[in-house]
């Protein structure tokens, strides 16, 4: 089930092959691992996918391709993960990391309005950054580790329920004959 669904969502990999932003790559690409779609390459994808989606720095698309390609994961999966942090969850999810680091560092959160915008960052650094960076580490690690762990976890659990719903169907066509 989880092959099923994954895929639906994913591009064709010829197409991303023909991305120009990804001939940087050169003829990595055409390693058939990183497009292969089984428990191990899906579930690393998606922790390194997760694992950069809370980094807050640009270009979180070509670090987690980057580093599909050495761990030899599913690429696509890999990229498509990161998008979780979108325009739309970006202010949610970076308050959320920013109130983790506040908790951790045992600091007073100070008020600041966000701005979507590099210069707001570098000038904020000072202030609020401390916090922030050590709430996205955290963030960053946790939710790669969920990522893997839990996507393990359901392909398994999906593989198990299959095959025992085909050892009752055999054996039901048994007691019938």
């Amino acid at each position: 089930m989880p092959r099923k669904f994954i895929k639906r969502f994913l591009p064709d990999h010829q197409t991303i092959k023909k991305q120009r932003a990804l001939r940087m790559f050169g003829t990595i690409l055409h390693e058939p691992n990183l497009w292969h779609l089984n428990r191990r390459s899906a579930s690393g994808a998606l922790g390194i996918g997760l694992f950069f989606a809370f980094w807050p720095v640009p270009f979180q698309m070509w670090l987690s391709a980057a580093a599909a390609i050495p761990f030899r994961v599913n690429l696509p999966l890999s990229v498509a993960t990161v998008w979780i942090t979108n325009p739309f969850t970006i202010p949610p999810i970076f308050y959320g990391a920013y109130k983790i680091g506040t908790t951790v560092l045992g600091s007073d959160p100070k008020h600041f309005e966000f701005q979507f915008s590099w210069q707001w960052v570098v000038e904020s650094l000072s202030t609020i950054g401390p916090a922030f960076l050590v709430g996205c580490a955290i963030c960053s690690v946790v939710g790669g580790l969920a990522g893997y762990f839990g996507l393990n976890w359901l392909w398994r659990f999906s593989v198990r329920k299959s095959w025992e719903k085909r050892r009752l169907a055999r054996q039901q066509k048994k007691e019938e004959c």
